[in-house]
Order: structure tokens, then sequence, then C-alpha cells
């Protein structure tokens, strides 16, 4: 297979049939040897961590096909740590969603004047660029439109995807006891411009809360599997 991408905590080959196979490592962002999954750069190694990040985006992505979303997800290898992925084009130079359920974060640090920490939000979601340099600057419906990333079609599928998708994670989360504030997710579209999720779903993309307390990403995924 052709290496594609060597990626922060994955690495992407081609594969002959056309798709794309995803090789989870155990590497993760931080920062000083802690686990940060909004940091930029590698911080530390925590065995296993591949493991749980692909066992998660296994049982997620499955169910979100299963309910007739659309994704790039086909099949995963957990022996190797690898998922086979259908092509995708990312839109513009890369694209994050974020969807929120409560008021807390760069949403709370933004709007605090207008709205209390924690109050619940209508299934919110925004759209940011993925751009270190910048920020990863707030770009609205109409912005993405005009800049030629995607198409008013295009936004209304990932905003209609999202709260589809999030309600799903909510509601596996709450079977377990935990509540979900907010998560982070990737799509993209294939040669026919149908929009897909794309990238992966696991802990280090929610922020979960259990009795009123913020659970670290690692922490989520051993209460997840338990």
């Amino acid at each position: 297979m052709e290496l594609v991408y060597r990626g922060k905590t994955k690495d992407v080959f081609k594969m002959e049939n056309g798709n794309y196979l995803l090789k989870f490592k155990d590497d993760c962002t931080g920062k000083d040897g802690k686990f940060d999954p909004g940091e930029n750069s590698v911080g530390l190694t925590i065995e296993g961590v591949g493991d749980v990040n692909l066992r998660m985006s296994i049982y997620f992505f499955e169910k979100i096909n299963a309910a007739g979303i659309l994704t790039h997800y086909v099949k995963a290898n957990l022996d190797d740590t690898t998922m086979e992925v259908l092509p995708a084009k990312v839109f513009g130079k890369g694209l994050e969603v974020i969807c929120r359920h409560k008021a807390v974060g760069s949403f709370y640090r933004r709007y605090g004047e207008y709205i209390e920490l924690g109050a619940d939000l209508p299934a919110y979601v925004e759209t940011t660029f993925k751009n270190d340099e910048k920020g990863d600057p707030l770009v609205t419906k109409d912005g993405l439109v005009v800049l030629g990333v995607m198409t008013e079609r295009q936004y209304d599928d990932i905003k209609s995807m999202t709260q589809k998708i999030t309600r799903i994670v909510a509601d596996d989360l709450k079977e377990k006891g935990l509540v979900l504030y907010d998560i982070k997710f990737e799509f993209g579209y294939d040669k026919d411009g149908n929009v897909m999720l794309i990238d992966e779903i696991a802990s280090g993309n929610m922020r979960v809360y259990k009795d009123g307390e913020y659970i670290e990403p690692m922490e989520l995924s051993k209460l997840f599997f338990a």
C-alpha cells in the first residue's frame, strides 16, 4: 500500500481497491507529557489509545450507518488497529463542525455576556476552519458558500447530519449515565458531491460530564467500554 499521509494520531494509506486505510497510533496530542485533544502536536504516547479510539469509532460508525446516514466507514481490523474507509475530499483546507448541547468552552467565552455557563443549547451547530495560526476561525454558512468551500445544499446536509449523529451519540452516552455537552466532527464529500462523515468518533472529540463533573477523554473511554 502507498503511504499518503503521516498524521499525528493516524497514518493514511491508499489501498489497491481504491479505498483508504487509516492506521490508528498510540501517539496523542498534548503538551509537557499531558494528554490534551486541543493541542496541535504530539505530546506523548499512551499504550492502547489507538485501539480504544478505533473501538469507539467502529461502535458509532456502525450505528450511524445503520441509521442511514452516509459515512466513509467500510470495515475495521482490531488486530492491526486499522479502518478501511471510502475515498472522500475534505471541504476547503479542512473544516471542523461542532454541535453544542451546553454553553461551555469557546462558545461561553465568546457569548458569556448573553448566556449563563452550562445553559442548554438546541443542538447548536457551528463550523470552523482548521487553521492553527488563526485559531480555527468561525465561518458562517454564507461565508462557506461565498468562498466556494461548499454549496448551500451541502451545508444544510452537514447541519442536519450533525444534529442526527449528535443525538445518536448523546442518547448512547445517556444510557451509561453520561451527559454530552458538545462534540466535534469532520465531513467530506464523494465524487458526486454527497456529504459523508469522515475521520473518527473518539472520546477526545467530545466533552462529556458525569454527575456534573468533566470526564477526561481517557477516563471516558474506560467508562464507555466498562
